[in-house]
């Protein structure tokens, strides 16, 4: 007997950005119902899920519009239909995530300039930060350096003392990486579906406690 379907799936975000809305429904959706019916794809803006979402009725949601989620059918939100994988993105979906995602990491500054100030080594050979794109050993003693003189406050604290152009960039293509699954190191997003060929470092809760953060900003 096949498994019954599991139809709201618990997700840890509580807000979500729009990346596709498709009133006439996903041609391609593995769920029949959902390929006729109006459907949404989102990530959410505190642990990067990527999300199915029902919208309400007669509601129209727009590209890029933040909206609360829910996983539970008693609780308010757009109720979440089931995670997704990157590559159950819709094209359109893919090509938005880049930009929500750095709109995120714009948003949460204080989060994620704080990264460069606690990351600490992974083992003997690799340390968290090189898991950066662009940080070789070279950079990272000089991140090491120049936090023991003082602690980096913000992007353009960063630019400065490190010559690093896009330190935003750093993290977005980070996320991105680590939203198709093909590390074996993760710093910001639990992989999904769990493997034990995964190492979840779980920054992000680290870095929320750090900085006091509360949803949605």
């Amino acid at each position: 007997m096949k498994p019954r379907y599991k139809r709201f799936q618990i997700v840890p975000d509580e807000f979500a950005i729009i990346l596709d809305y498709m009133p006439m429904g996903n041609p391609y959706d593995k769920h029949a119902h959902h390929r006729t019916m109006p459907i949404a794809q989102g990530i959410g803006t505190k642990y990067f899920s990527l999300v199915e979402i029902v919208p309400g009725r007669s509601q129209v949601l727009a590209i890029g519009e933040r909206v609360p989620i829910s996983s539970a059918p008693d609780r308010p939100g757009l109720r979440v239909f089931e995670r997704l994988l990157y590559e159950d993105l819709t094209t359109i979906a893919k090509e938005n995530l880049g930009k929500v995602i750095t709109r995120i990491v714009e948003e949460k500054e204080r989060v994620f300039v704080e990264f460069f100030n606690v990351a600490e080594p992974i083992n003997i050979r690799l340390h968290s930060l090189e898991l950066l794109p662009g940080i070789g050993k070279k950079t990272l003693s000089m991140i090491l350096e120049e936090r023991r003189k003082s602690l980096f406050t913000n992007f353009e604290d960063v630019k400065k003392r490190l010559k690093i152009s896009d330190p935003v960039k750093l993290f977005v293509d980070r996320i991105i990486t680590e939203l198709q699954r093909i590390e074996r190191y993760y710093l910001f997003v639990e992989p999904y579906p769990p493997s034990p060929e995964y190492k979840f470092l779980n920054y992000l809760e680290l870095l929320y406690r750090r900085i006091g953060y509360s949803e949605p900003w």
